[in-house]
């Protein structure tokens, strides 16, 4: 039995969980997420839990009981707390700032970069060296921070580009003179 999957999703006052034929419904205060479910894993729903089961024992039913069961839980904590990631700009001259709700980024180019946020994500800006994601769908979430970071990812020398506010960058020794 999958550790993960095995475990009920409890659901918060506030929040509804629908089903309609193999899509699920997550709906909250923050807003309403949805998600095909697989033919080979059932979802029961209760009034305070939702429960995963799978078919058969077979590697990718395994996989797939864990995953719907962590996505389904994801949705729910989404709807009602919200995911939030913050990077950060290293670097002389690198800052970023929101205007019209584009985020304009000076990484050292000859120009300024526009990055237009999908739907549902919303940029923030604290500090000019600081961007912050925040939205109710961590894949979303998570892939608009990765690409923002694709733009300049950190180097390891002088460790300037664009990195997670957790994020270490091991340090590489530069060149040496010859003595």
């Amino acid at each position: 039995m999958s550790r993960v999957g095995k475990n009920p999703v409890v659901i918060p006052a506030g929040v509804k969980v629908s089903r309609k034929d193999n899509i699920i419904s997550v709906k909250g205060p923050k807003g309403e997420l949805s998600l095909p479910i697989h033919h080979d894993v059932t979802v029961e729903l209760t009034a305070t839990e939702v429960t995963v089961t799978r078919s058969s024992n077979v590697k990718e039913h395994r996989a797939l009981h864990g995953t719907t069961r962590a996505n389904i839980q994801n949705m729910v904590l989404g709807v009602t707390q919200g995911f939030k990631k913050n990077l950060e700009l290293v670097g002389v001259g690198y800052r970023a700032e929101i205007k019209s709700e584009k985020l304009f980024i000076a990484l050292g180019f000859s120009h300024q970069l526009v990055f237009f946020p999908p739907t549902g994500i919303t940029l923030t800006t604290g500090t000019p060296t600081t961007v912050s994601i925040e939205g109710i769908d961590k894949q979303l979430v998570g892939q608009v921070a990765a690409k923002i970071r694709s733009l300049r990812p950190p180097e390891p020398y002088k460790g300037k580009g664009v990195k997670y506010d957790t994020e270490r960058i091991r340090r590489k020794a530069g060149k040496t003179a010859k003595s």
